[in-house]
């Protein structure tokens, strides 16, 4: 596997640049290759919450996959505490995703391939790296430049990543959704070669679940009253703009560190009045005070929350929804008021 973002760890090294100062070596199990009591295949963690519940889908009764995250946080941007990297090394397999907004789980990743053969690695972006969409973190609303950006911050990001950003939300297209399934359904049937075809059963199985996902968004796309919604925030969603035609148009563009300002409001608010747009998204793990703030002066009735699907809450656990019901629970009737699809 080719990291976008290489570590400077070698064997023998601690996990200091995936925020942790326990040493692999540290722990009894892992130092030994060991992966656990029973010496069965029957344990693994992934990167954030979507990457777990798919894991967990595709290891059916074989195994189970832990989520590092804690409910309310995303994946992306995520600092893992001293402990994570020695409980991962004791397991079985780490699933993740091979893109620099998920540095931590990059330098855990290539440690574990490194120093730790018997935990599989699995990078959920393999073969998808030519379908990965670029991420321009400067300030921008529609595709347009306006000039805003991080200054010396922003350069010393891109230099700290390789210079070259992909946007990493490709999990919202439950197309690629499926991709990635199959990519995990592989690396565990490579790691578990006599729970395969279990593994390979399951993945199909949950595809064409998704299925049913990409037909509801095609029909919100054929249905849609207009072209373009408004989401009041930073766009994690570029990748359903590209594959049913979508516009979403955010005064924010797609870094949460950017604000607007009150010409890219006012702009936003005259386009919600122009285009009759009823309803004004913003995402769940976001406060929803710019979409408030835009339905309260514009003719737009109400704000309604969409989930990037990186991460859970207390409440969607307590209702039992997976990556599943936050498309078809949350966004799709969300997707479906923003344009009109009703």
């Amino acid at each position: 596997m080719t990291h976008s973002r290489r570590s400077v760890l070698r064997r023998g090294a601690g996990l200091a640049a995936a925020g942790t100062a326990t040493s692999l070596a540290g722990c009894s199990d892992a130092a030994t290759g060991d992966s656990g009591d029973s010496g069965e295949f029957d344990a693994g963690y992934a990167a954030f919450f979507t990457l777990s519940d798919w894991a967990n889908r595709v290891a059916g009764d074989h195994a189970s996959f832990e989520d590092p995250v804690d409910v309310g946080q995303l994946g992306h941007g995520w600092t893992p505490d001293g402990n994570l990297a020695a409980d991962v090394a004791s397991t079985d397999a780490f699933v993740y995703l091979d893109n620099p907004e998920f540095s931590w789980a990059q330098d855990l990743a290539e440690t574990l391939e490194s120093d730790y053969d018997t935990v599989a690695v699995i990078d959920g972006l393999a073969g998808l790296e030519e379908d990965l969409l670029d991420w321009n973190h400067s300030h921008e609303s529609d595709g347009g430049e306006t000039g805003h950006d991080d200054g010396e911050n922003q350069s010393h990001e891109d230099e700290e990543h390789d210079g070259g950003r992909h946007d990493p939300h490709v999990w919202v297209d439950p197309v690629f959704a499926a991709d990635i399934v199959d990519t995990i359904a592989s690396g565990l049937g490579e790691a578990d070669p006599d729970n395969a075809d279990a593994y390979a059963d399951n993945a199909a199985a949950y595809a064409e679940e998704l299925e049913a996902v990409d037909a509801a968004f095609e029909s919100i796309a054929d249905e849609a009253a207009r072209d373009v919604a408004v989401m009041a925030g930073h766009n994690s969603f570029q990748y359903l703009e590209a594959r049913y035609g979508f516009r979403l148009h955010s005064p924010v563009g797609v870094s949460p560190q950017n604000e607007p300002t009150q010409s890219e409001i006012a702009d936003t608010i005259e386009l919600v009045n122009a285009e009759g747009i009823d309803a004004v998204l913003y995402d769940r793990f976001e406060s929803p005070t710019l979409a408030e703030s835009i339905v309260e002066n514009s003719d737009a009735t109400e704000a309604l929350p969409v989930t990037p699907a990186g991460g859970t809450t207390r409440e969607w656990n307590d209702d039992g929804y997976g990556y599943l019901e936050q498309m078809t629970e949350v966004n799709v009737p969300a997707f479906e008021r923003a344009f009109g699809a009703q």
